[in-house]
């Protein structure tokens, strides 16, 4: 017979994401953006996944949440691969569509070309940042810059849930 305390004990612990629930969530989106994009898995430390991409000099995972992406070219314009890669990891991570992502990443790119300045924007539930130009971190040698993170759905609440604060449902003011 097990002890009651530690019984309790084992229905609290497997009841409790741990790491190990951690580690294998990361596993399964690491796999999952291998089928998404074709690169191939470079390496792997905790919940950081880094990817070889043809068409990106970087492309890693982060899947701490907010889960994201990041892509980097050394290029200021990139050619037409790299954008279809962050389409591609757009429909793996969020579930948008790969062309939409695509050309809002291209466009994300174009107009941080010419206002000099980080652009944002939403491609279905693919939240893209996009930035050109000299950088001061430890993406100082890529020119192009672009992170993808899944965009949470807003919980929606009902009016009548919340009536108007001082008002009552039973009476009006007057």
């Amino acid at each position: 017979m097990i002890p009651r305390h530690l019984l309790i004990g084992l229905l609290l612990a497997a009841g409790c994401p741990g790491p190990a629930h951690a580690a294998n969530g990361c596993d399964a989106l690491t796999a999952r953006m291998i089928r998404a994009t074709g690169a191939s898995l470079a390496g792997r430390s905790g919940p950081l996944a880094v990817f070889r991409a043809a068409d990106a000099e970087r492309m890693s995972l982060d899947c701490r949440e907010p889960t994201r992406m990041v892509f980097a070219a050394r290029e200021r314009e990139p050619r037409a691969p790299f954008f279809t890669l962050i389409g591609l990891a757009a429909q793996g991570l969020a579930g948008a569509r790969a062309r939409e992502a695509e050309v809002l990443a291209l466009r994300l790119h174009q107009d941080s070309l010419l206002t000099g300045a980080p652009q944002e924007g939403l491609a279905g539930r693919a939240a893209l940042r996009c930035e050109t130009g000299p950088r001061g971190d430890a993406l100082s040698g890529d020119l192009t810059v672009c992170v993808l993170r899944r965009q949470r759905p807003e919980v929606l609440r009902s009016r009548a849930a919340f009536p108007p604060a001082g008002l009552s449902r039973a009476g009006s003011a007057g």
